[in-house]
């Protein structure tokens, strides 16, 4: 039960959308997870796939069980609503009756979901402002509100009680008035009447009087209780702007601002009020009067919201959109449309926002849209939906600095007028920073600006300052957090990987201690190229992101990549290993490359560490891994001792049925080493085709030619070798081609398909 322990903790500062994805109410619901906690977290989930059907019966006794505890805790329930809830809960559970499989693996992930929630969060270095802000309802935006309210109805109820003692005061004085005359002597019934008036009078005049001061007293907390809510949703509008800002590194990020709206209003019809009982207090109270309008003013600007950003990094004449959102939307006056215009400054305007830019540093296309009102989503938004950058002015850059290392913003600004405010209001809000490139050359560089101002930035500084070093631990953090948000996988790099690439970034590969606290440079993240390497460290860790994103997805989200590993920590692992055993690691020579690094025999009878040549993103869109790994007959298990056919089965291709139409069909095979110098065809290591005789050819390809020599080394010591040259196309000599070519010529893959085609 440590894990629900540590969720309920949690999940009071989640959003309610993420908490309802969770535990969806009509498979999953929370009561579930909170009344079964023991029991949940005391069964194998993690055991289960939705291939094996074999674990159809497991996953049935599971269904079962949990159906049965159900339905006794309704039994011992006291509360017939409780009862009655579970009740609905066991018999909803039966919808799972004919897919219980379905149902395990559901549980699984949802418990996976948690245990990714709880790691984010631990994560987070801000946490505790995380935790305040993130989920304003029910949480102190509530309960201050409520506040906030009951102050008001305590304002009005004293208005309302010193106008009846008025009113009944003016009565008094009026009956006094008539009661007046001669004091014939001092047994006058009417002398008596007439002092218990008096009297009466003085007491109503004195109640009226210390209503009134209590009054002015009860504006003054109602005020001040005011300005804390406001303050509290003004914090909270900052967070929402920092988590958004976070998410493109692959933060948690609930973009919904329908609950903040709510709250906007709401302080909007407060703050109304209570400038309408100043005006009928009858007195002047300068302070409280110029306290309202302040705030009625901070409110209005601030609930200006760019709630769609638009790209961070824009090349120009290119269309692109973006979103800005008005949460008082619903309260700006009928009449004029709002229109909404929007220019893009740099970064030294930026940090001048008191005063409209005057210099024009780029000229936008489609840079207006008009605020409009959805009845449906009750939201209030412009959407500029094809807007481009025509041209940019740089600013003088200093040193070394390049072009994809400035910034720039898009400025959105409006002149509103709110229902009940006599004057309008000049509104404006920037967006997240941009960088701008002329060329798509310039895209990784430029998107390595942005990664590092999302990541290191700090809350409310100064547009738009960075540290220049970081600690490891904090990039660290970085990249593994991008790197699972933009692959779209809860597989998140292990301590190998993450001592690994601190080695590559430090350049330090001998180097086996704790790196958390040394810094890192932006020059070392990506302006300087990695020692020996053509490109940076960002440029190489983007690439092997690309290719995981496109390519290798499930097999990193299934633990079948080991990913970044150095060559010293590949032979320690794989040193005793028996030859065939292989792993598959990132290329650390090649943007966007994996490789298999494997056991075999050496020359002199011990063993050697053989890496074959990365695989590219076209080597992977020509034929899949998993299929290259089915082809290499060299290597028989997946280190540290899985049979490679067991687990890499689901990713074979099927073969192809044959094309008919008289053509021989064509099956690529991948040869490393000593086969590629045969044109010979191997046996497939697959399954057979069909049993047509067309199907009976193995047309080989991309071969890998013979590895170089390695270095002398000491016989003990495992020998690496690449193989690094170019795959090779070899055609067996009993095949007679279909164009007119000599055999076993080398040819471009390309061009013997369009002929083999025609």
């Amino acid at each position: 039960m440590a894990q629900w322990t540590q969720m309920t903790q949690l999940i009071q500062y989640l959003p309610d959308q993420t908490v309802n994805e969770l535990y969806p109410s009509s498979s999953f619901p929370i009561e579930i997870r909170h009344f079964l906690a023991d029991w949940i977290e005391g069964q194998r989930w993690e055991e289960f796939v939705l291939e094996k059907v074999e674990q159809e019966p497991q996953a049935q006794t599971l269904l079962d069980q949990i159906i049965s505890i159900l339905q006794t805790l309704a039994q011992q329930k006291v509360s017939v609503v409780d009862k009655m809830k579970l009740m609905q809960i066991s018999r909803n559970m039966n919808m799972f009756q004919q897919q219980p499989l379905q149902f395990s693996v559901m549980v699984r992930d949802i418990l996976r979901k948690e245990r990714l929630l709880l790691s984010e969060a631990s994560q987070m270095p801000n946490l505790q402002q995380y935790q305040h802000f993130s989920n304003p309802e029910p949480g102190p935006s509530v309960a201050n509100m409520w506040d906030v309210d009951h102050q008001v109805l305590k304002v009005q109820d004293c208005r309302q009680k010193i106008h009846q003692l008025q009113e009944e005061l003016n009565w008094e004085r009026q009956n006094f008035e008539s009661l007046q005359g001669p004091n014939q002597n001092g047994l006058d019934p009417q002398n008596s009447e007439r002092q218990k008036l008096q009297n009466h009078i003085q007491q109503l005049e004195y109640n009226v009087k210390v209503i009134t001061t209590n009054r002015v007293q009860l504006l003054q907390e109602s005020v001040d209780c005011l300005d804390q809510c406001q303050t509290r949703l003004i914090s909270r509008l900052k967070a929402w702007r920092w988590e958004q800002h976070k998410a493109t590194i692959g933060h948690p990020f609930n973009d919904n601002l329908n609950s903040l709206q709510t709250w906007c209003e709401q302080l909007l019809g407060v703050n109304g009020k209570l400038r309408q009982e100043l005006m009928l207090i009858g007195e002047s109270i300068p302070e409280l009067q110029e306290r309202l309008e302040q705030l009625l003013q901070d409110l209005i600007q601030s609930s200006l919201i760019v709630d769609k950003q638009p790209p961070q990094v824009i090349k120009t004449q290119s269309k692109f959109s973006t979103t800005v959102r008005y949460l008082l939307g619903d309260k700006v006056a009928p009449g004029k449309p709002v229109v909404l215009k929007a220019q893009i400054i740099t970064e030294l305007q930026a940090r001048n926002l008191g005063q409209l830019p005057s210099d024009n540093v780029g000229e936008l296309i489609n840079n207006t849209a008009i605020l409009e009102h959805n009845t449906t989503s009750k939201s209030t938004c412009a959407t500029f939906r094809n807007m481009s950058i025509k041209k940019i002015k740089r600013a003088d850059r200093k040193g070394s600095e390049s072009v994809t290392e400035e910034k720039f913003a898009f400025l959105f600004s409006t002149e509103i007028t709110i229902t009940g405010c006599d004057t309008p209001y000049r509104i404006q809000m920037i967006s997240l920073p941009v960088v701008v490139i002329v060329h798509g050359s310039q895209d990784n560089n430029a998107l390595a600006t942005i990664i590092w101002d999302c990541a290191f930035a700090e809350p409310d500084r100064v547009p738009f300052v960075v540290p220049e070093r970081v600690p490891w631990r904090l990039m660290c953090m970085t990249l593994n957090s991008k790197f699972t948000s933009e692959v779209q996988t809860q597989h998140s790099l292990d301590q190998y990987n993450k001592h690994f690439l601190a080695q590559k970034i430090f350049d330090k590969s001998d180097f086996s201690g704790d790196f958390s606290s040394m810094m890192v440079s932006w020059a070392q993240f990506n302006k300087e190229v990695l020692p020996g390497r053509p490109f940076t460290f960002w440029q190489w860790f983007e690439g092997v992101m690309e290719l995981t994103k496109k390519h290798l997805k499930e097999y990193w989200s299934d633990g079948l990549i080991f990913g970044f590993i150095g060559k010293q920590h590949l032979h320690v692992i794989l040193k005793d290993r028996p030859n065939g055993t292989f792993l598959l690691r990132f290329s650390d020579s090649e943007i966007g490359g994996i490789t298999i690094a494997y056991v075999s025999a050496s020359e002199n009878g011990g063993q050697k560490i053989q890496n074959i040549q990365p695989f590219t993103k076209r080597d992977l869109e020509i034929r899949s891994l998993g299929d290259r790994i089915r082809d290499i007959n060299h290597i028989t298990f997946l280190y540290p001792n899985y049979c490679k056919h067991n687990v890499f089965k689901k990713y074979y291709t099927d073969p192809q049925p044959s094309p008919g139409r008289g053509y021989i069909p064509v099956t690529l095979h991948t040869k490393v080493g000593m086969e590629a110098g045969s044109a010979s065809l191997p046996v497939p290591n697959m399954p057979p085709h069909s049993e047509s005789p067309h199907n009976a050819i193995d047309f080989s390809m991309h071969q890998f030619q013979q590895p170089f020599p390695p270095d002398p080394m000491p016989e003990s010591s495992p020998t690496e070798v690449f193989s690094n040259q170019k795959p090779s196309l070899v055609f067996p000599d009993d095949i007679n081609l279909p164009v007119d070519l000599p055999q076993n010529m080398d040819m471009d893959f390309d061009t013997i398909l369009k002929d083999l085609e025609d």
